[in-house]
């Protein structure tokens, strides 16, 4: 009978802790005057946010316009338009102080020190780039919404890693292990470039993904609305939707368990603690 009480608690441990429940506490917002701001990046090592402002009523339009504006980790916007000169700029990955930014059909690199654009990638083939991950190594992969593929990009080489997707957005390479959120569903990728579906469902536009720790994610979808991920579970954490307040292209603090999200139209930034 002890043995079998053991069981059960143990289970019922294993149970709590597989779909323990989460919430986000909104700690701040920043002011209005960013420009559609599309991601947003944390750099943990200058302790800022990168922001891209695509800047314009067009999300795909080739104007010029664009931006990556800097932001402090109290809400307070340092350069709306740090650094200009680029299209409807969207995702954003860093690599040894190099930030890279998807721009349609290129990959904007900026030197953080010199605040300035170094070089640009172009991605033949590329439709329309959104989100960006560079790895430990410093491959870059970046997926193109509007082809439905992910590349990979290395030694500024691009290739077709995988296409015929639904509608791939949110990119995420982690522990050598690469993840996507293609049309509502989170995914793994596999060596051998099959899927393995963690969650689905999430409607409006998966748009980022981030890891909280261990095998859980955190996924935003452009429409408003967020969502904890864990293997075959999920839990809706904000949904702002009603509200017409876009949750993009997320980023995340591990350290302080702080999630920093973009509005989109709304022209901030926004900060969740998550519980």
């Amino acid at each position: 009978m002890k043995i079998l009480y053991t069981v059960i608690f143990f289970c019922f441990c294993l149970l709590n802790t597989t779909f323990a429940q989460h919430k986000l506490t909104k700690l701040w917002e920043t002011d209005s005057s960013l420009k559609v701001p599309e991601s947003v990046l944390l750099d943990r090592d200058n302790k800022v946010l990168y922001v891209s402002n695509i800047d314009g009523t067009d999300p795909w339009g080739a104007d010029g316009k664009g931006s990556v504006g800097k932001v402090g980790l109290d809400g307070k916007i340092i350069a709306a338009d740090w650094v200009t000169g680029l299209n409807s700029p969207k995702g954003l990955g860093l690599h040894k102080g190099k930030l890279y930014v998807a721009d349609l059909s290129n990959i904007v690199v900026i030197d953080t020190k010199k605040e300035a654009i170094e070089t640009i990638i172009k991605v033949d083939g590329a439709g329309g780039l959104n989100d960006i991950s560079v790895g430990d190594d410093g491959v870059i992969w970046v997926s193109d919404s509007k082809n439905k593929k992910i590349f990979r990009v290395e030694n500024e080489k691009a290739s077709v890693y995988l296409e015929d997707l639904k509608g791939p957005n949110g990119v995420l390479m982690h522990n050598k292990t690469l993840y996507i959120l293609d049309n509502g569903g989170a995914y793994k990728v596999n060596d051998d470039k099959t899927l393995t579906l963690l969650a689905e469902g999430m409607e409006g536009g998966t748009d980022g993904i981030e890891n909280t720790g261990g095998s859980d994610f955190i996924v935003s979808c452009w429409a408003g609305a967020i969502w904890y991920v864990s293997p075959g579970n999920k839990q809706l954490l904000l949904d702002t939707r009603e509200e017409k307040k876009n949750t993009a292209d997320l980023t995340y603090d591990a350290d302080s368990k702080i999630v920093y999200v973009p509005t989109f139209w709304r022209n901030s930034i926004a900060a969740y603690q998550l519980d």
